[in-house]
Order: C-alpha cells, then structure tokens, then sequence
C-alpha cells in the first residue's frame, strides 16, 4: 500500500501551521521576560537590594529567639537600673543582680563574655573590646568625649550626643541623660515566672519537688495551684490574656462563618435557576451575591468598625457578610445541580414543597455544604487574625500591639507560632469533622 502524496495547498497549510506554533512558543516567553524586565524596573528592584539593611535584618531575626536585658544608669541621679526588654514589670528588685553584673559603689561592672567588659563610674564609662582596646568616655561640658584607638571602626557610631558600640557581645550607648549596655541571651526569658515571683531561678527539678513533697509556700493554696497561678497571670507574657485572645479569634470566624452558611442557604434557592422560576429575582439574587463577596472582607471591616465600633463582633459580621455572598453563588451551583429523580421519588409520596427541600433536596447537597463550611471556617481562622488586628480583638490585636512597640519581637515571634498551631489545630479538626460528618469515618 503506497501513502497518498499531500496536496500542495495541504502541505503549505500544515507548514505554516507549525511556524506558528514555533512562533508562539518563542514569543509566550519573550513577552513573560519581558513583563519581569518592566516591572524589575518599575518597583526599582535594584535600589530595594541597595537600600536592604541586612545588618538590621540579623538583628531582627535574633530578636525573635533571643531576648535583651537593659543595664541603664542615670548620668543625673547615678541610679542604675537592670530591666530585662528594658520593662518596668521585669525590672530586677533590689539586692538582686545578674550573676554577670557586679556593684561596688559607685562602680558597675558588666561582664558581656569573651572578655568584653563593660564599666560604669563616677567620671563616665568604658569597654574593653577583645583585639581592640579600650573605648573610654567621658562627659567633657555636658557632652559625651570619646577617647578610642585610631582610626575608628564602623561597630562604633560618633555623633554630637550620641555614641554607640555594637559588638557580637552586645551594645553599648553614651548620652547626656544616661549610658545603657545591652546584653542578648538566647531564649524567652520570664516565660513562666517573673522575677517576683517566688519560683523564679528555680530548676526543673526544684518546682517539681515543691509541686508535690515540698511545704507550702502560701498557706491558702498547693504550690502546684500557686504555679500554675504565677504562670496565668505572668505580668510579662500574659499567658491568660493571650488564651482568651485565642478565643476570641477562633469565636470570630466560628460565628461568622455559621451566620453566612445559615443566612446563604435560603437565598441558594432564590439564586438556583431549577427552585426559582422568576428570572428578574433569580439574577436580583445572583448579583446581591456578587456584590457582597465582591467587596474584600478588610473593606467591610473598616466600614463596619466606624458604623459599630471596634470589637470581635465586628469583625464576625464582616466575616459573614463576606461568606454569605462566595455561600450563596456556591450553595446556589449546588441546587442546580442536584439529581431531580430524588425530588421526584419525594413527590409522588405527596409530600408539600417543604417536605421535598427537607428529604430530597438537602441530602444531596449536604456533603458540599458542609465542606465548603469546614474550609471556609478554616481558613476565616486566618484571616480573623488580620480583622482582629483592624477592629481590636482576638491575637491579631496583641500581635499588631507588639509590632508597634519596635522593641518585644520575641513576643511577636510567640504569637506567630500560636497563630500557626491554631490554623494547624483548625485544619485537623477541620479535616476530621469533614471525614465524620461527610464519609461517615471518623479516622
């Protein structure tokens, strides 16, 4: 069996075909090249690399594991201070010091290890820096003198006023008013107990035998009681105040995302051409729909927090309002879609519109009712972090809170890790209700 020649004009058409499809293939591309090119040079992309501060990046991903405990000194008064994160509510009480700061009168050493050493006295301050030397400071007519090995390196800041030293041992400022050392150690400090409290310093071991043989250091209550009390109402950490916060989220989401589903069923029917005959109402329905999902949640939210005010339920009815809209479309694609010989089999038992929706209808949909509810409630978990942060409640209020300060990332740091074991325990949860509920499994 020989093959059939192509025709001339076949030929031609199946070339020119392939050139553009080779075409096409070389220009999707270029024109996608070319797009990162433009917008590489419209967002400035290689003044955002020049203008990075990594150095101030490192120090800010330090906060977040590590924490900084402030020894200060009033140039006026000589009073010295050490506070850990620089907070009264963590401020060492008299007669008690670090093991690596010393007083003798007037004089405060500082030991930052690996031989940097910090000194307060009555004429100023020093520092000795391994490999360096000494930078001595004095307070010449009111103004910080720096006297200092030549040349200058760049870990020290001189200006009028100020003078600063950076070091991997820590930092070191001179003003008018004060001089202050700060010295990172690694880890939350005054996580479960704060220096006031009579467990503090204690080991694992200590509390543990306090907890259960030990005499009792209040009268009125187990030591294992008065623990778990210090660790409540920890002055630093706020562990109580950041459960109910947790709390407030997760209410957050759970009543806005109940009140859409609960509020969009009805309105699916409206919106589902095979329940509502009267197209005027039907596409009414569909585009109320539309409006509502159409606008963001955060845009309902600053609307709605100047109509009611701040507060979580503010924040609930923003959720909902948002969820009802994607519900309705979804709930509605839902109805349309059911199988009608299950409503029928309903009918022919002479069962009233009612009976029908009940029995023939809402099984069928239940399964993605309830899915699309779970995985909404989920992922509004997230976001009713970031509407808490706009209406004042919930984690997102006390993480916005922390980043503002500039100063308490290790805190910041301790909501996020919350923030993610909360969404964590919201899938799972999520993921075994839908298993439950839908397949009938609970594994």
């Amino acid at each position: 069996m020989t093959a059939m020649p192509l025709s001339p004009a076949l030929a031609d058409t199946i070339t020119q075909r392939f050139i553009r499809k080779r075409r096409l293939a070389f220009a999707v591309p270029a024109a996608i090249l070319a797009y990162l090119i433009y917008a590489a040079i419209s967002f400035d992309i290689a003044g955002l690399a020049q203008r990075a501060r990594f150095d101030n990046a490192a120090i800010l991903l330090s906060d977040f594991w590590s924490h900084k405990t402030h020894v200060s000194r009033d140039n006026r008064s000589g009073k010295v201070v050490i506070a850990i994160e620089g907070e009264g509510k963590g401020t060492y009480p008299e007669g008690m010091l670090p093991d690596w700061v010393t007083m003798a009168g007037s004089v405060t050493t500082i030991d930052l290890g690996t031989g940097h050493v910090v000194t307060y006295d009555d004429a100023g301050a020093r520092m000795t820096v391994p490999g360096y030397g000494t930078i001595d400071i004095r307070s010449v007519d009111g103004r910080p003198a720096l006297t200092a090995p030549q040349p200058i390196p760049d870990w020290i800041s001189v200006s009028e006023n100020r003078i600063g030293v950076t070091t991997d041992a820590g930092r070191f400022t001179y003003t008018r008013s004060k001089v202050e050392t700060f010295r990172y150690q690694p880890g939350w400090e005054l996580f479960f107990f704060t220096l006031d409290s009579p467990f503090y310093g204690k080991s694992f071991g200590e509390l543990a035998s306090l907890a259960t043989v030990g005499d009792r250091i209040d009268p009125d209550r187990s030591n294992l009681g008065y623990m778990a009390s210090e660790v409540w109402t920890n002055k630093m950490w706020r562990h109580g105040d950041v459960a109910w916060a947790i709390f407030e989220t997760i209410l957050m989401a759970f009543l806005g995302t109940m009140a859409a589903a609960i509020v969009a069923l009805p309105l699916g029917f409206l919106a589902a051409r095979n329940f509502m005959p009267l197209g005027p109402l039907r596409f009414a329905a569909r585009r109320f729909f539309d409006f509502i999902r159409g606008v963001d949640g955060l845009i309902w939210t600053i609307i709605l927090s100047r109509a009611f005010g701040p507060g979580p339920m503010t924040g609930a009815i923003a959720i909902a309002i948002t969820d009802a809209g994607t519900f309705g479309k979804t709930f509605s694609e839902a109805l349309e879609n059911i199988d009608e010989r299950q409503v029928e089999g309903i009918q022919s038992t002479g069962a009233n519109s009612l009976q029908r929706a009940r029995f023939g209808v809402i099984p069928q949909i239940m399964p993605v009712l309830l899915s699309q509810v779970l995985y909404y409630l989920e992922s509004n978990t997230r976001s009713a972090t970031v509407i808490g942060a706009i209406v004042g409640g919930g984690i997102g209020l006390l993480l916005t809170q922390a980043i503002i300060t500039q100063k308490d990332w290790e805190e910041v740091a301790y909501y996020m890790v919350l923030i993610i074991l909360m969404v964590m325990l919201m899938d799972s949860l999520s993921g075994w209700l839908r298993r439950k509920l839908i397949k009938g499994s609970p594994s």
